[in-house]
């Protein structure tokens, strides 16, 4: 049978997470990924499906990210622009999370129950910011989480196997791409701000 390297790495993250004396340091987004390429691996299940559980843990962490810089946003931010979005996002984001994991608990796919390390560190990062500062780098980090969103939706839109997934995906697309160009115009607001 075919395992592709993906496969072989997370079940390597896992068995050395699973090896360490505290399994809560363990990445979430790996335990996730190593926990539906095993069902996977076990059903006969093709490339496809594969692709769409990936979507799936892909688009928890992007949107649980989001989630957390916006939360964050709506107290550190000075500027009211990023504060209006932020408080826009949090709700949408919410809102989107629920309907992923509905959808994901109908398919059986797992999704990750936290950040990865990755994602904390980039929320410890702008935890640390007071300011512009925080604004800026606030909405640099969303514009980048939003284009990934962004292409990654409108490709699963008409590429995912599954139809719901499908739906998914493109239900929630237009409202990632309004999210895209607010925070770019709210970039473009506080770029010459000291």
């Amino acid at each position: 049978m075919f395992f592709p390297r993906v496969v072989v790495v997370a079940s390597l993250l896992f068995a050395v997470g699973a090896c360490s004396p505290d399994a809560s340091k363990r990445d979430p987004v790996a335990d996730a990924k190593f926990q539906n390429e095993k069902r996977i691996g076990e059903e006969d299940i093709t490339k496809k499906q594969e692709h769409d559980a990936e979507f799936m843990v892909n688009s928890a962490v992007n949107g649980s990210l989001e989630l957390e810089l916006s939360k964050l946003a709506q107290q550190k931010a000075t500027t009211p622009a990023v504060k209006d979005l932020a408080m826009r996002l949090v709700q949408q984001h919410a809102e989107m999370s629920n309907a992923l994991k509905s959808l994901a608990d109908r398919k059986s796919i797992v999704l990750p129950t936290s950040l990865g390390k990755e994602q904390q560190e980039q929320v410890q990062k702008l935890a640390g910011l007071t300011g512009t500062p925080f604004d800026k780098q606030y909405l640099d980090a969303l514009v980048e989480a939003h284009k990934d969103d962004v292409d990654s939706f409108d490709d699963m839109s008409e590429d995912a196997y599954d139809g719901d997934i499908r739906g998914f995906a493109a239900k929630y697309l237009p409202g990632l791409k309004e999210h895209l160009e607010a925070a770019k115009q709210a970039q473009d607001q506080v770029k010459d701000l000291p």
